[in-house]
């Protein structure tokens, strides 16, 4: 069964209905909610008052003792049993909310991203939702080793242990501090969707999966909390598997986001008691954490979050399990620039506008794939990868159509070779042939930067060009605003 990515919905909610809460909410906001230290007291914290937090949802079919959920609960939630799941973080959202009172921005974390870990005996690399659960399973087996059985003490010293290697990991990608961090469990989300009475989402196609029981015509719809649940759980049948699931998960938000707003329920104390206790029996917030004073200092910010995706290089397979294979370098800019880190890259140059395909006519496997890597991390849009159709060249050669020339001469210099227009190549278009003759040319390959320590595989190696699709689509930003429409 495919995996569950709604938790992080209820998640996420719950922390924008703090920003409503009015004598009632504030008196109750504060006690209720289950408490982690896993942060550390030695974390390092975001600078000028902003604040950067990770809601994890958890993809596991047990409560926070680590008891099977009632039969009944997984029937509603057609989730299969407790031997489903594991504690895998199928859902990792990181939420910056600057300390200038700008606009909040979210940036979803593919769980599939194969990323570098430590700590976690046997493994120098995992898919990015693997590191809580592994950690956990080693710490209870140390635990176990020393003589400790009792399953309380054990469940929550491996979850603590857990949420610290999680936010260890993701801090490690992104390269920018966690002040605080939310999780959430599967049963959270029904019941969070249920009190809120439904959610209007919008589809841009009509969807049918059996897997998911996602069975929805297009346009906008309202939803309850099963068929929510089918909404933003499916992944087979779209294009776009994963990534697309998780688009409608950020859409999902914005309209949970627009539902608050529209409804009133800031205002309806029995609605906002019925939310709050549904979140308080599913959540755990890092410890110290004033959820008072958090929603008075961003007040109703639901509407003005901007939500992306993080990049994804590649699909690829490691040891038997389809892996995404993504660029540290690049992740760590993009969310360093966003958050206000660093500033954004001064260019004297316009941004190409060009798709380029990189076609491989020579001996070595994997070429026209890490030369697309190169262009893509200069802005190119990256097009077709794979073997030439004409089969082997001796010559490397770079054409152009119309539209395309400074593009093409651009590319040219990074690649030490020359560029002519051919009618044959369509408008807007690059086509770079990669002969036996060519050799990158050095500058171009350090200038994407050096692999860090740990990093994940290099996303510029690959076994074969053979049939390599373009890079995945992360998507568009979703804003906050109504009920926006998705795949």
């Amino acid at each position: 069964m495919a995996a569950l990515r709604a938790p992080v919905a209820t998640l996420s909610a719950a922390l924008l209905i703090t920003t409503g809460v009015g004598w009632w909410g504030q008196s109750n906001l504060a006690s209720g909610f289950a408490t982690s230290d896993a942060l550390g007291a030695d974390a390092p914290s975001s600078s000028g008052g902003s604040t950067n937090i990770l809601l994890m949802g958890l993809d596991s079919r047990k409560d926070q003792q680590g008891n099977d959920l009632p039969q009944q609960v997984l029937d509603q939630l057609h989730a299969g049993d407790s031997s489903v799941g594991g504690y895998n973080t199928n859902t990792l959202i990181l939420v910056h909310i600057p300390g200038d009172g700008g606009r909040p921005t979210a940036f979803s974390i593919p769980r599939d991203d194969y990323v570098a870990v430590s700590g976690i005996p046997g493994n120098d690399h995992v898919k990015i939702k693997e590191a809580y659960g592994l950690k956990k399973a080693a710490v209870e087996e140390d635990l176990r080793a020393q003589g400790v059985t009792d399953k309380a003490t054990l469940e929550t010293r491996g979850r603590e242990a857990g949420r610290a290697s999680t936010l260890a990991t993701v801090r490690n990608l992104v390269g920018v501090p966690i002040d605080r961090f939310a999780e959430v469990n599967l049963a959270g989300f029904y019941d969070f969707t249920n009190a809120l009475g439904g959610v209007d989402v919008c589809l841009n196609h009509a969807v049918h999966d059996s897997f998911s029981g996602a069975n929805f015509p297009a346009g906008e719809q309202r939803l309850d909390a099963a068929q929510a649940l089918a909404f933003v759980r499916q992944r087979h049948g779209l294009e776009n598997g994963d990534l697309d699931r998780t688009h409608r998960q950020q859409a999902f938000l914005v309209s949970v986001a627009h539902e608050l707003e529209k409804t009133g329920t800031f205002t309806n104390i029995g609605k906002l008691r019925a939310l709050v206790e549904a979140a308080q029996e599913n959540i755990v917030f890092s410890s110290g954490w004033d959820l008072v004073d958090f929603a008075q200092q961003v007040g109703k910010i639901a509407g003005d979050v901007e939500f992306q995706t993080l990049p994804v290089v590649r699909y690829d397979v490691i040891d038997g399990q389809d892996v995404n294979i993504v660029d540290p370098v690049e992740i760590k800019s993009i969310v360093r620039t966003a958050f206000g880190e660093e500033p954004a890259p001064q260019s004297t140059t316009a941004k190409p506008s060009s798709t380029v395909d990189v076609f491989n006519a020579g001996t070595e496997d994997g070429l026209a794939s890490r030369v697309s890597s190169v262009l893509g991390s200069h802005g190119y849009t990256r097009g077709e990868v794979g073997n030439d159709e004409n089969g082997p060249s001796l010559i490397s050669s770079i054409s152009y159509g119309s539209g395309a020339e400074s593009d093409a001469e651009a590319v040219g210099t990074l690649l030490d070779l020359a560029a002519t227009p051919d009618s044959d190549v369509s408008p807007g278009r690059i086509r770079v042939v990669l002969g036996s003759d060519f050799t990158m040319p050095e500058s171009s390959a350090q200038s994407r930067g050096g692999q860090e320590s740990g990093a994940a595989p290099s996303p510029l190696t690959s076994s074969s060009d053979a049939d390599v699709p373009p890079p995945p689509d992360q998507g568009g930003v979703i804003t906050g605003y109504g009920v926006p429409c998705v795949d």
